[in-house]
């Protein structure tokens, strides 16, 4: 028997999502869709800039995905933006329901990708950042792209 290959495409990254949070824990999660949907996500027309999540009744939600209409689907497109609702466990969901409500801390789809035939959202268990722990991952940044492009530089003349 051959091993299982992985077919994971990743759609959509939320950059915005790891500027403004340290990521505690990230786990996988299932969303429902609609067939219009799932063709312009595998399109890529899809934005995670103001997505968050939010659990009620016992459900995950989540709000702010932007997934662009299809151009073939006239009738059976839906809006753009409305709550689409996250298929995990309902322990995992009470568990991070628990932590969201007792830490403090925020549910934050971190990317979309294909799996197999398959729609998944990474989900992560965040913390803000104060305006100095962004300044400091800039200045961590800058020095080390400066290091990088002074060790290539030395290559170079070697």
């Amino acid at each position: 028997m051959k091993p299982a290959k992985s077919n994971i495409r990743t759609v959509a990254n939320n950059k915005k999502a790891f500027h403004d949070y340290f990521v505690e824990e990230s786990m996988e999660a299932g969303i429902e869709l609609c067939g219009t949907e799932v063709k312009s996500i595998r399109k890529g027309a899809i934005n995670l800039k103001d997505a968050w999540c939010e659990i009620k009744d016992g459900e995950m939600l989540v709000r702010g995905m932007h997934i662009s209409p299809y151009e073939q689907g006239n009738i059976f497109n839906r809006e753009p933006t409305r709550p689409r609702r996250l298929l995990m466990h309902k322990r995992e969901i009470l568990r991070l329901f628990g932590l969201v409500k007792q830490e403090g801390l925020t549910l934050i789809p971190l990317s979309v990708y294909l799996k197999g035939s398959l729609v998944k959202v990474q989900v992560g268990l965040c913390k803000g950042k104060k305006n100095y722990d962004k300044r400091e991952d800039l200045a961590r940044r800058a020095a080390k792209r400066d290091i990088d492009r002074a060790l290539k530089e030395r290559g170079r003349m070697s």
